[in-house]
């Protein structure tokens, strides 16, 4: 993959201040490209489908939605937590706006944890681009197969 204007038109938009206060890339230094493709890999290494992954995300931040706010216990297995706020924000891509919903994920078998966006479910199904290592938002992949 290649780094095109698209590209890097939207790199600039993911840094700290244009979008978010911390931006998408953490204290990450790649290209997205790069971050896309070893993302890509390890969810192959790992068997991991970005589709899938998005649908089981979308499952328990719908499911989370229904403690208003408080944390609910969801298959038996998971705490969920919703925080909202009111607003909007733009994809980095430049393609589609997202309410501010952030879900707090725990597995409460091995006490894993993530934290994601509705924002953050677009970037990995649309883009497959889980963010830069150290972004709050990061879908670290391992993170994940150890969730799931």
């Amino acid at each position: 993959m290649k780094m095109t204007p698209e590209l890097k038109k939207a790199k600039e938009n993911m840094e700290p201040g244009k979008i978010t206060s911390s931006g998408f890339l953490g204290e990450d230094t790649r290209e997205i490209v790069d971050i896309i493709e070893k993302d890509e890999e390890i969810f192959k290494n790992l068997d991991l489908n970005f589709d899938e992954v998005c649908e089981k995300l979308q499952y328990y931040l719908e499911e989370g939605k229904k403690g208003l706010g408080e944390p609910i216990t969801v298959d038996g297995k998971y705490t969920v937590k919703i925080d909202e706020a009111r607003g909007f924000l733009p994809c980095p891509f430049e393609d589609g706006i997202f309410r501010k919903i952030n879900a707090t994920l725990i597995n409460n078998e091995n006490n894993e944890k993530i934290i994601y966006s509705e924002l953050s479910l677009h970037l990995l199904k649309k883009h497959h681009f889980c963010q830069g290592y150290g972004s709050e938002f990061r879908i670290d992949p391992l993170i994940i197969k150890k969730i799931l």
